[in-house]
């Protein structure tokens, strides 16, 4: 075990401080497609992706996944891009 945890020491790898990705509500898609946008974005569970939708629908905006900023680029990408066209952003967590 300790020679796990020189080699990752070792590494040089760092993460960066964590981002949110931000999801706002949407007038344009039904609730049943956002939610299933985000459960293919994120993997969650559809559970998990309508709360987030309500959420968004009640506050004007939810944060839909929380990780590094590489990873949140990608995953506001996906949500922000066709065919979902959400309107999103990154901030800092």
């Amino acid at each position: 075990m300790e020679q796990l945890k020189d080699k990752v020491k070792d590494s040089g790898t760092t993460l960066g401080p964590p981002h949110n990705v931000i999801m706002f509500n949407d007038e344009h898609h039904s609730f049943d497609e956002v939610a299933m946008m985000v459960v293919a974005t994120i993997k969650c569970t559809p559970s998990r992706a309508s709360e987030i939708v309500m959420e968004a629908h009640s506050k004007g905006q939810a944060i839909v996944f929380t990780g590094t900023l590489e990873v949140c680029e990608l995953k506001e990408m996906i949500l922000s891009g066709p065919p979902a066209n959400l309107i999103t952003s990154i901030e800092s967590a």
